[in-house]
């Protein structure tokens, strides 16, 4: 169960509340994406891939048609999710990817990550539902995507769970990345 606040910010009996964040939230949101890149994605910290990571601000927060929100609970961020106007880049992704979801038109989904002590709570859900709303009232989208990476325990089935498959990199030649695209259908306005 759940409230709306006046504000947008959903308060829910379980003691978390999802809201957009702020730039006090910046260095808890950015605790929470560098604890999942180093020990869910285990890839570390990538400038070329995660430079939004050490500047939300400038990646989610000042641009119109973008967003990053968190979930608190008891003062402590413990779960992030953006949308960002820019698809796939190629490489590293394929180039029919890239070309299909192109930046300018394309929301995509990402940084959507809860802390392990924190899940199967529906946040991640929650989230993907807040973001997706974000995305009808911004407009001017033509796609929803994002991918993921299927060795994060529980990601794929999760994503499966909600969105359309577009390209399993692990099935071409080489298998890529090793990560799995998909695409959601683009929300209509309310």
């Amino acid at each position: 169960m759940s409230t709306t606040t006046t504000a947008g910010i959903r308060a829910d009996a379980d003691g978390y509340v999802l809201r957009t964040a702020t730039p006090r939230d910046v260095g808890g949101a950015r605790a929470v994406m560098l604890d999942t890149v180093y020990h869910d994605l285990r890839s570390g910290y990538v400038p070329r891939w995660h430079a939004d990571i050490i500047d939300p601000e400038a990646g989610y927060l000042r641009p119109e048609r973008c967003t990053l929100l968190v979930v608190e609970r008891d003062g402590e961020i413990v779960a992030t999710g953006a949308v960002r106007d820019r698809g796939p880049q190629a490489p590293p992704n394929p180039r029919w990817v890239a070309d299909r979801f192109p930046s300018g038109t394309t929301a995509q989904l990402c940084r959507i990550y809860v802390r392990p002590e924190h899940r199967r709570h529906g946040l991640a859900r929650r989230l993907v539902r807040e973001l997706c709303d974000f995305v009808a009232r911004a407009g001017g989208y033509e796609a929803v995507y994002l991918h993921t990476d299927p060795a994060v325990p529980g990601a794929e089935p999760f994503w499966r769970s909600l969105a359309r498959e577009v390209c399993d990199e692990r099935t071409l030649p080489g298998r890529g990345q090793s990560v799995v695209h998909f695409e959601l259908p683009v929300p209509a306005a309310r």
